[in-house]
């Protein structure tokens, strides 16, 4: 049952929104002035709150202030017989989620605050799903390697240098890129990932700056492209290695001009956006084959953040594995499985070559064949592909 805090000084209109609010089946709880609401409010959880403007000892404003100290997730409905338009902006700009006027229309009341509990309950929802993202995307470990990736994340992070992350396949370059993203002042803008590798050399400038209607043959209507996407956010160039000399040329303009040109457009659009970019290439290595723009190159390796493989970071092995675990237990929905001293040594002995990538693999694959725990036996069993599973 949903739970309501009314908060006002007047009798009459505190019982008054009781009985209405009990008769539509909500628990309400009642307080007489901004102090005792305050209190009730620290000590309880409440999907609404009712509030009056016009109080002794404290008003209104000053007890929505208190409110939104303790929570901002919980939304505040002003109500108030002494209303101007003033007053309501000040309420909205404290926080508020609305301003009703006395004598309250009951039915706007209800309403309000049926939509004032939908958009908690999707705040909620929002913040849940956020922090499984951002779950997905930790870095595990605190060998010195990734002891290493994680401080110079979290010096890079707050500034707007593009950053060129390096290393194998399979190492969490991804990861990187996340972690810079969500600790910059654009977490609340768009991050935008394309993997230059899997686009055709002759899409990726389309797909990177967009095109216009009938610029080419398939262009059956204007197509926005991922710097404008991204505009405000990061955008993430995953394997920019493999990116077009025509494209990267491209590139470089948007990097120096902070503006891009769509397919089949001469008209310019600016373009606010943080690039990180990403390669498992030896880019010096490809310059010198003339592959790649030595200028390109420079503009976006303001900082380098190079990945150790999983073979460098061994130690962190056991912690890798709690957590893979976990997650993947709760995907299937299942209790985490134990898994033995034996077995994490016998893990740490395998030689991975698809590094985090193929170490997640083995693990849901353990997870899935094993019965109760997994031990070293199993891992030596399980740990690399089968053909069947033995009786």
């Amino acid at each position: 049952m949903s739970k309501i805090l009314v908060i006002d000084d007047e009798k009459s209109i505190r019982n008054t929104l009781k009985d209405v609010l009990e008769y539509e089946k909500y628990q309400v709880d009642l307080a007489e002035d901004g102090r005792t609401g305050i209190e009730l409010f620290s000590n309880n959880s409440y999907d609404v709150v009712l509030c009056d403007i016009k109080m002794q000892e404290m008003d209104g404003i000053e007890v929505l202030e208190k409110l939104q100290d303790i929570s901002t997730l919980t939304p505040v409905i002003m109500i108030s017989g002494h209303g101007n338009i003033d007053t309501a902006v000040e309420a909205i700009k404290k926080g508020a989620y609305d301003f009703l006027e006395k004598p309250l229309d009951l039915n706007r009341l209800l309403i309000t605050i049926r939509n004032a509990m939908e958009k908690s309950t999707l705040v909620t929802q929002t913040q849940a799903l956020k922090s499984k993202v951002n779950k997905m995307y930790e870095i595990v470990g605190d060998s010195k390697p990734i002891q290493a990736v994680k401080d110079m994340i979290e010096k890079v992070a707050p500034t707007e240098a593009r950053v060129l992350i390096t290393g194998a396949n399979g190492t969490g370059k991804e990861l990187v890129a996340h972690q810079i993203h969500e600790k910059s002042g654009r977490a609340k803008g768009p991050f935008v990932e394309v993997n230059c590798a899997a686009i055709p050399s002759e899409l990726i400038e389309s797909e990177l700056f967009g095109h216009e209607k009938g610029s080419f043959t398939s262009a059956i209507k204007q197509r926005i492209g991922k710097f404008e996407q991204a505009n405000g956010g990061t955008l993430f160039l995953d394997e920019i290695g493999d990116m077009s000399l025509s494209a990267q040329a491209k590139v470089l303009r948007a990097l120096q001009e902070n503006r891009i040109t769509r397919v089949g457009s001469e008209k310019d659009i600016q373009v606010n956006v943080r690039i990180v970019s990403a390669t498992n290439k030896n880019i010096k290595q490809e310059i010198e084959r003339n592959n790649f723009r030595e200028d390109l190159y420079h503009r976006l390796s303001v900082i380098l953040i190079h990945l150790p493989t999983l073979n460098e970071r061994i130690d962190d092995i056991p912690a890798l594995a709690d957590h893979f675990i976990s997650l993947i237990c709760a995907e299937y929905g299942m209790s985490k499985l134990n898994i033995t001293k034996d077995a994490i040594e016998e893990l740490q002995k395998i030689e991975w070559t698809g590094n985090i990538r193929e170490f997640r693999n083995v693990l849901e694959r353990l997870i899935i064949l094993c019965k109760g725990e997994i031990t070293g036996k199993e891992v030596k069993t399980y740990a690399h592909p089968v053909s069947a599973i033995p009786s």
